[in-house]
């Protein structure tokens, strides 16, 4: 192995990292995005069922 080779062996690694948590952080925040609101239900939000709409006279 010549002196040269042993030069490029040696370079200290540089490791870019994100913590965990930020990458969880991040996953939830993309599902949060992409995620369509509910939704509502019928009838659950208006009160009691028939309670809603009366019929025009």
């Amino acid at each position: 192995m010549s002196a040269s080779e042993n030069k490029v062996q040696q370079r200290p690694q540089v490791v870019a990292g994100v913590s965990m948590r930020d990458l969880l952080a991040a996953g939830v925040a993309a599902k949060v995005i992409s995620t369509p609101p509910r939704a509502p239900e019928p009838e659950a939000e208006r009160g009691a069922a028939g309670h809603g709409h009366r019929e025009a006279a």
